[in-house]
Parts: structure tokens; sequence; C-alpha cells
């Protein structure tokens, strides 16, 4: 599993009511079981336990498996590294450890400041085999060189000859990649919560030792449903960036009757934090556009409608961009529909089609396209996949059969491409190939127009923000429902889907928070 994925699911848990706190509790009793198995296997008796920790989770695990170990008869040292603790959870399983005074248990907590206090601890100094070590130093965001604190504990923990353990990943071993930068410390075991890392997957077996996963409670739903911690996939901007290094998209729509989705896709796009938006349109659209927002750049297109003559200027415009977005607004027509089809045959950026395109673009021409978010409701889901059947988005139930099959019928349909697809719905369904995921932002108010045009306007700005096809559009149907609860709770069911695109700012600051 990607580490970014174990904790968007850690965070989504906390929304169906399961804290990481309780997260934290259920991985360190079962580190604790493992342990103890692990040392009644090797040593056959109960042996002294020492924990070494750090500032994140991993240290956190260890203090809840201190108690376990405590009342299983086991002498337990712990060895912090560091006390400037950044895991709220970790803090407060730190405090009950220190709560435990007078000290009834056999538990010691050591402050290993300095080097030479490195040095001198017991596991240094002492040429005993009957201790287990458990590393929990150091778990996700190893970049480059280790403190050298950290890398001096990690070489003590090599040398020695009691039985190491590693709590989820191997400290300083990229847990996507499996890669050792410096160094990294090498354990008999490596026991992972919920599911292994990739990087510890990857890595060979000398490098990790023997694998164990210890299931945490951590339900399904927590993985398939999108919620606030999807939010921890968006890349931090740079505080030295410039104008348009952060997204710029470019919307094709637009027709002499519909000037609007356009220019609330467009919108929506600057609020979900593209830098430039670009819109080409028929010139009656442009002139609308143009009065409708200053924020965007429009470029005016001879004629009444979007035509094949406009190719070349479209085309041009997609080379200075970062992604696409085709439909919006644009009208059903045969000369629209030649421009449509030679734009997704030669632009070569991440593209969304919505509205108009999804009827107008032939199947084939995307089919091997992994850089593509469709964005249909059911109608137009059927109309593009040629579906003839009563198939209906139905996965409000809590009865399994139903919901999985449901979800199976879509996803034999969606197979045609390589692309995503964001079924709109009640619930909106996320499918890409084996996967899926269900958004359940959003509220009967967004049946007004226009918040369509805003899901596909968020879907492209993300896109063009260097975030992944599938993570787009899971995050953009979040973020456009969640947008349209907040234009909800300020004015009911007369929202408009302006309304809705003046809270995505807000919306995707209290999900940054």
């Amino acid at each position: 599993m990607d580490p970014i994925d174990m904790m968007v699911t850690d965070y989504n848990c906390e929304y169906l009511g399961l804290s990481r706190l309780c997260l934290m509790e259920s991985a360190g009793k079962s580190l604790a079981e493992e342990v103890g198995k692990i040392a009644v296997y090797t040593f056959a008796k109960p042996v002294k336990v020492v924990i070494f920790t750090g500032s994140g989770g991993n240290g956190g695990d260890g203090f809840v498996a201190a108690r376990y170990l405590l009342n299983r008869g086991y002498d337990v040292d712990i060895y912090m590294l560091k006390d400037n603790i950044r895991s709220q959870q970790s803090k407060i399983n730190l405090e009950i450890l220190e709560n435990m005074k007078p000290r009834l248990s056999r538990l010691n907590i050591f402050n290993l400041k300095t080097l030479d206090d490195i040095d001198n601890c017991e596991v240094a100094k002492s040429s005993e085999s009957e201790f287990v070590i458990v590393d929990g130093l150091l778990g996700t965001g190893i970049n480059g060189k280790l403190q050298a604190n950290i890398k001096r504990a990690i070489e003590i923990i090599n040398e020695s000859k009691g039985v190491k353990i590693s709590v989820d990943v191997p400290s300083g071993m990229d847990p996507l990649t499996g890669e050792v930068s410096d160094l990294a410390v090498i354990p008999d075991y490596t026991i992972s919560f919920h599911k292994i890392k990739t990087g510890v997957r990857n890595a060979d077996e000398e490098d990790v030792g023997g694998l164990v996963t210890a299931d945490i409670g951590i339900p399904f739903e927590a993985e398939y449903f999108v919620n606030y911690g999807d939010f921890l996939r968006l890349k931090n901007r740079n505080s030295s960036s410039h104008k348009g290094n952060n997204g710029r998209l470019l919307i094709v729509g637009g027709s002499k009757d519909y000037s609007g989705a356009p220019a609330i896709a467009g919108m929506a796009a600057i609020g979900a934090g593209a830098d430039l938006v670009y819109v080409a349109a028929p010139e009656k659209a442009a002139q609308a556009i143009k009065s409708t927002s200053p924020d965007l750049i429009v470029k005016s297109l001879g004629g009444e409608k979007l035509s094949l003559t406009h190719a070349d200027e479209i085309l041009d415009l997609s080379g200075k961009v970062d992604a696409v977005l085709i439909g919006p607004g644009a009208g059903i027509d045969d000369d629209t529909a030649k421009l449509f089809n030679v734009l997704v045959a030669k632009i070569k950026k991440p593209v969304v089609l919505d509205a108009d395109a999804l009827k107008q673009v032939n199947l084939s021409l995307i089919k091997n396209r992994e850089d593509i978010i469709l964005t249909p409701h059911i109608f137009e889901f059927k109309s593009f996949f040629g579906v003839d059947n009563d198939l209906k988005l139905d996965i409000d139930s809590y009865d399994f059969s139903k919901v999985d099959e449901n979800i199976t019928e879509f996803q034999k349909i969606t197979r045609q491409i390589k692309g995503c697809v964001i079924v709109k719905g009640q619930y909106d369904l996320i499918l890409s190939g084996t996967k899926f995921r269900i958004n359940k932002s959003g509220n009967a108010g967004m049946t007004v127009g226009g918040t369509g045009d805003a899901l596909a306007g968020i879907a492209a700005s993300l896109l063009s923000q260097d975030l992944n096809s599938f993570d787009s559009a899971c995050l953009a149907a979040f973020i456009n429902g969640a947008a349209g609860d907040e234009a909800y709770e300020q004015r009911g069911n007369g929202f408009s889907a302006t309304n809705l695109v003046s809270c995505i700012g807000s919306v995707i600051k209290d999900g940054l928070c």
C-alpha cells in the first residue's frame, strides 16, 4: 500500500467516527501481541523489550505497545530520541506512561538527547542477545541524509545481537520505493498495520526480514469513501513559485446560447487553485464570459459555434497549459463534434470531457488514454458507452450484495477505457480500471444547473496541478459536493452554481488545515 494512501485512510476513519487515537490503540495492541509471539518463539520466556521512538506515529504505537507488554510480564525500556513529538495521538499515549507514577510496573523511559546518551545506553553496551528491540524511530517522509542521532541509533540497533522488529517500515527505508538513501535498520521482522507498505513489499527480504500484517480494525469503507483525508494528496505550494507554476488550464466550450457553463467551470477551476484559466469560446459567448469575470483569460473564436476551423488556434493554446477541459456549453453540432474529435486525438495534455463533449466524442479515440476524466450523469454515461438497458446508479443501501452488484456492473462498462469516470448521482461513483471510490458529499440542492460544470472545472484544475486523473476525479467530486453543502448551509435549496463556486476556496482551506 502506498504510504499516502494509508495516511488518507487513517484520516478518513475519523469521518466514519473511528478516531486515530482508537487506531493507534489497536495498532499498539497488535504490535505487543506480535512482539510477544516472536519473543516466546525465540526465547521461550519473557525478556526485556527495548522500544526506540521518534517524533511520529510509529513511536506512539510503541508507547501503546509498552502498556500491553508490561501487562504480559515483560520489562520495557523506552528510548526516546525526540521529545518534540508531532503526533497528537503519540503525545496522549506518552502522557499515559508518564502519569504512571509511583511506578508499579517494570517500565523505564530514557531521553537520549545526545550522541553520548545513545552510545551509553544499555543496548549499545550489552553483548547479550536475550532481548527484543522495537524500531519505532521513523515512518514516512524519509528524504536524504539522516540526522546524526537517528543514524547513530540505527547503527547501534543493527550492531545489537537482540531480535530486531521494525514498526510498519524499517527506519531509514523509503516506504514508497524500498530504497535506502543513507542507512536503515535491518530487522528480523517488519510488522505492518492494515496493509504492507509498497516499499517494504518491493524491498529484498534481507532488508525487511519476516513480514507480518496486523489487522487494526480499519473498515473497507474508510479506503473507498472520499473525504477530507484525501486533501493530503494535494502538493504543497512552493512559497517561491510564480504565476502559472501552480496550474494553467484551457477550457474549450460555449456557444451562442450557452456562455454560463464555461464561465462557471473557469471560476471553479480558479477556486480550486489553478493560477491561470484560459477560455476558448465563439464570439458571442466570449463576450459574455469576459463580462462575467475579469479573472478569466478569454480567447474569442470567430463565428457562433465551435468548429473545425478553430482547431489550430485551440491546439496552439493547449500547448501553453497543463490540462484541458472540453465541452461545457458547447452545444450539439456536426462541426463541433468534428472539432472535439480532432482535439482529443491531438491534444497531449490531460483532458476532462464534460457535458456536450460526452455526446460527441468517439469512445475509440480516448479508450487508451490514462490521463482523461469523463464526468457524466447516468444518461450521458449510458449514451457514451452505448448502454441500452435500464442501468441506474443505486448504491445508497446497507445491502452488500446490491451495492457490490451495482458497482461491478459499472466497472464492467468503464473497463473499455483506461481513463477515469465520475458517474454523478446522489452518491458519486468514481471508477478507473479495477479501482473505485465513492463520494457522499453534496445534497439535493445540487440539481440546480451549473454544478456539473463546476465539478468539471475543479477536476481539470486539479489535473493542471499535477494530480493524477483518479485522485483528481475523487477529490474534485468531494470538493464540489462539500462546496454545495456549504452553499446549502448559507442559502438552503435556493443556492446557485455561482454560490457553490464561491465556497470552493473555503472547503479546500478547511481540508488543508
